[in-house]
């Protein structure tokens, strides 16, 4: 049974993929750093506990992953603050950039020649500020212009073997990111992307014929939505 490897597993987008991975009969390793097997109660699925944010935890982790067999990763784990640059704090900008960008780019130095052996998928969740450049969100939009990069250029490093590499870059899409922002999608269907959107997104890369790629994959909702958040 061919294996993945899926980073931000116990919420959101990850674990709306992680479902679907099992669902699709892959064996899915699901890392987050509150995380355990009844999570997902399924046969397939194990828990890697792991806080990306913090480099030793990570390098351990990519030890781990170094003697799996895997056939896909998928790099979800992500958070984002978005202030003036000058309000965020020192730790806030040095543990976005290792959760968004490092620690992405040192688990697929891990597995990457596993990935190419096995033919496999490489795909990147990122995000819709990779293309665009919005007030406030510096660093974050920093970080996952700096993904997609990193995306772009191993797709074409690895052309010769047959991995297939994506960067799916979703709009505002419902999930638990906003929980600590100031901020919400909007209540509105056709002003929001569902968790469920990326994932069929993720089932067509998989399923397409091997010898064609979406090597960018981006994600819009159909009208432009926001919520803010009453203070409390």
């Amino acid at each position: 049974m061919q294996k993945a490897v899926v980073t931000g597993a116990s919420s959101g987008i990850g674990k709306a993929i992680t479902n679907k991975l099992l669902t699709l009969g892959y064996t899915v390793l699901g890392v987050s750093r509150n995380i355990k097997e009844s999570d997902f109660n399924h046969d397939n699925f194990h828990a890697v506990t792991c806080n990306l944010a913090e480099e030793k935890e990570t390098m351990k982790l990519c030890e781990r992953v170094k003697k799996e067999d895997v056939f896909i990763l998928i790099n979800c784990a992500g958070f984002g603050r978005f202030e003036p640059h000058e309000e965020l704090h020192v730790n806030i900008i040095s543990e976005m950039t290792f959760v968004n960008l490092t620690a992405p780019m040192l688990l697929t130095n891990a597995v990457l020649r596993s990935l190419k052996e096995n033919a496999g998928y490489l795909i990147n969740i990122n995000s819709i500020e990779a293309i665009r450049a919005s007030k406030f969100a510096a660093v974050y939009s920093a970080t996952k212009a700096g993904l997609k990069a990193f995306s772009d250029a191993l797709f074409e490093e690895t052309r010769k073997s047959g991995l297939s590499v994506t960067n799916i870059n979703p709009d505002m899409t419902q999930s638990s990111f906003y929980d600590e922002l100031r901020f919400d999608v909007s209540k509105k269907k056709d002003e929001k992307l569902l968790a469920s959107d990326i994932t069929d997104a993720v089932e067509h890369i998989l399923k397409m014929r091997k010898g064609a790629v979406v090597s960018d994959y981006t994600i819009r909702s159909l009208h432009f939505g926001i919520a803010k958040k009453t203070k409390k």
